[in-house]
């Protein structure tokens, strides 16, 4: 494969774009630093195919990504490949509005291929390739000029290594007939929603207590304050006030400015300072949430109870059979949370539907309606059904 120099300027980008896409995929990476922004800042994208990689400065003097992004974004013959993209995906939305498409994410396909439940990319290339990633780069501050040898070799690295597991994932799914799994999976990757901040929204990422209209409509008031002051300063949301904070203001509302001394988590700044002053107008303002925005009850039919809670271990003990049977992560077939509703008789489920249903759902509805059974075979825990159980007894009590 060969190994570009780090490409700095607009002409050499579009010439490599203008080879990759004819390609059949890319593998896509992307260094950040984010932990003192709002937005992430993007440092370096790096990019491979089967024969070529680079990594491209995106904060070289005069360069402009459009070429990249224009791949990335408006090419839907060339497949991009990431692993755990979400945050990668992220940048290019921001920089965009628009996802990579199509898309493949690595991590979720070995959820279909195997027990791996948010593999890491170094246990990845282990697993595939035998090869130990060097970490030593994996911490360092992507923002500063120059790049050493070290860096933009161990960026690189992150691409041409997935340009070499993606084809062997690929032939894996098409062996087992799982890649129809994935389409809806990898469509949520391809939804520009999940990455876009909506701040009137922002108060539904908060934990709170209780489903008084006042209080939550402070919570969202103050949260969509909270996000426009950080986007404004970009500076991360948790500087200008953490969520415990945010939430204790919106259930324990000072009567007045001076009163902010008092709270805890916030500078006793805030009692005179003009940004003590807008969170309080903030909070004059705000309006009970309305009837059509109240978080919807926990999804359940009856409570759990003792009963209840017994038959969800046994849907967790059922999903850790068929999992280890079929060689596939749990957490794609179903989580704890559906199980328990699932124990507690609802049935508008997602386990319930499509391909989870055949390989799960139809299983875990039965066990809790009293037709399947666990059994021991052969000192292995397998399930058998009530019917084919009886049918057993009975063929034994007559043989003898």
């Amino acid at each position: 494969m060969k190994i570009h120099d780090l490409i700095t300027t607009t002409d050499a980008l579009a010439q490599l774009c203008e080879r990759l896409a004819k390609s059949e995929f890319v593998a896509v990476d992307t260094e950040f630093m984010r932990e003192n922004t709002y937005w992430p800042e993007l440092c370096l994208v790096q990019i491979a195919d089967e024969n070529e990689a680079a990594a491209i400065d995106p904060l070289a003097d005069g360069i402009d990504l459009a070429p990249l992004l224009d791949l990335l974004t408006d090419n839907d013959e060339v497949l991009k490949v990431f692993h755990a993209g979400g945050q990668d995906v992220e940048i290019i939305v921001n920089m965009t509005g628009k996802t990579p498409q199509p898309v493949f994410d690595t991590q979720i396909a070995m959820m279909a291929i195997s027990q791996s439940e948010q593999i890491g990319y170094a246990n990845l290339v282990d697993h595939w390739l035998g090869i130990q990633v060097d970490k030593g780069a994996r911490f360092t501050d992507w923002s500063r000029r120059p790049l050493t040898d070290r860096q933009i070799e161990y960026a690189i690295g992150d691409v041409t290594h997935l340009s070499k597991i993606f084809p062997k994932i690929l032939k894996k799914l098409i062996k087992t007939g799982r890649g129809a799994w994935l389409d809806a999976e990898m469509e949520k990757l391809a939804e520009v929603s999940n990455y876009t901040i909506d701040p009137d929204s922002a108060w539904k990422r908060i934990r709170q207590q209780g489903r008084n209209p006042q209080v939550l409509g402070r919570l969202k008031a103050l949260a969509a304050w909270r996000e426009g002051e950080a986007q404004h300063k970009n500076i991360p949301r948790g500087r200008i006030m953490r969520d415990e904070t945010l939430a204790d203001i919106a259930a324990h509302p000072p009567k007045k400015q001076g009163d902010l001394a008092k709270v805890r988590g916030l500078s006793s700044a805030w009692k005179d300072n003009d940004i003590g002053k807008r969170l309080m107008k903030v909070i004059a303002d705000a309006e009970p949430l309305s009837k059509e925005e109240m978080p919807a009850k926990a999804k359940r039919g009856a409570p759990l109870g003792k009963e209840g809670a017994l038959v969800a271990d046994l849907l967790k003990l059922l999903l850790k059979i068929r999992a280890r049977e079929i060689d596939v992560a749990a957490r794609l077939l179903t989580r704890a949370d559906e199980m328990e509703a699932l124990a507690a008789g609802v049935r508008d489920l997602k386990v319930l539907d499509g391909w989870r249903y055949e390989v799960f759902g139809r299983d875990a509805l039965e066990l809790v309606e009293g037709r399947l059974a666990f059994a021991v075979r052969d000192g292995k825990l397998v399930m058998t059904h009530i019917d084919d159980m009886q049918a057993s007894m009975e063929e034994g009590q007559a043989e003898g």
